[in-house]
């Protein structure tokens, strides 16, 4: 069985699920998307879900990233260590039968800290195998957990993650900012006011409540505190990310409404940018690994 003779790829994360069939040319011919994330399931309701995917996309073979193969998942693949290529994923791959493989997430462990990440490394290495990046990379894929990598010849040496997308989520459902955090976020003064005031002279827990403190007394604008207190917090990840030593062009890569607030904070640091779309580069990095299978 050829695997580029058409398969299905699933992105299959924690809150949702997206599946694309692949055809003969390696393009995508046909996609969709919904809420049966991981966390949706039980453990014996998986195999019905996979039947599912075959049911709406074509009986096809299927090439599963991302949530499913956590301990919380489908069937648990476990971490590639770094130093980690598309080699790596694809001799680890965890085979619930000749029609079903499993891309393992990667591992850091070393400077005193650890490390974990499903998913992303399909997108981040994709594009490098695609040829989208320089192999010597510093990526940014902001996200829930946003993660820093960076890439040597093409493979990932070393990354962090900073869980930045849950903490706005967190303070906008459970905290005094909430009703602040309801309007829309965008790449404007105020968010790169809060970028740069972030990157180079932050107090960030004191700074927060300072944003409230500001609406009340009149001195800023309730509608700006939602960008404002985003600046502050990507302000924050964009110096955590930036500490790690490169000079490389620094890609971006995701959703383009998370990818446009980075891009706008880094860009204040005067450092360059290369913005990906997630999904096309998940498909160059599935597609690569369907090569190898």
């Amino acid at each position: 069985m050829a695997w580029t003779d058409g398969f299905i790829a699933v992105d299959w994360g924690t809150t949702n699920r997206r599946a694309y069939r692949i055809d003969k040319s390696g393009k995508c011919a046909d996609r969709f998307e919904d809420d049966k994330g991981v966390l949706s399931l039980s453990s014996a309701e998986f195999p019905d879900a996979v039947a599912e995917i075959r049911k709406r996309l074509d009986d096809l073979p299927l090439l599963l990233a991302g949530m499913v193969g956590s301990n919380r998942g489908w069937i648990e693949a476990p971490y590639v260590p770094c130093p980690a290529g598309i080699d790596d994923l694809v001799t680890a791959l965890v085979r619930p039968s000749e029609r079903e493989a499993i891309v393992p997430g990667v591992s850091f462990i070393g400077d005193g800290r650890a490390d974990v990440m499903r998913g992303e490394e399909v997108q981040l290495l994709g594009a490098a195998a695609a040829g989208k990046i320089d192999p010597d990379s510093l990526v940014c894929h902001p996200g829930t957990h946003n993660k820093w990598a960076l890439l040597h010849g093409g493979r990932m040496h070393d990354f962090r993650t900073v869980m930045t997308g849950e903490l706005f989520s967190l303070l906008k459902a459970h905290s005094i900012l909430g009703d602040l955090l309801q309007g829309v976020v965008e790449p404007n003064a105020a968010f790169k006011q809060a970028a740069r005031h972030a990157i180079y002279d932050e107090k960030l827990p004191s700074d927060l409540f300072g944003v409230r403190a500001s609406v009340l007394l009149g001195r800023s604008k309730k509608e700006e505190a939602a960008s404002y207190i985003s600046g502050l917090l990507i302000g924050t990840d964009v110096r955590i990310g930036l500490a790690t030593p490169s000079r490389a062009v620094i890609t971006v890569i995701g959703r383009p409404d998370l990818t446009g607030l980075y891009a706008a904070a880094i860009a204040e640091t005067g450092r360059e940018t290369i913005v990906l779309d997630g999904e096309q580069c998940f498909l160059d990095g599935i597609l690569e690994i369907a090569k190898r299978i």
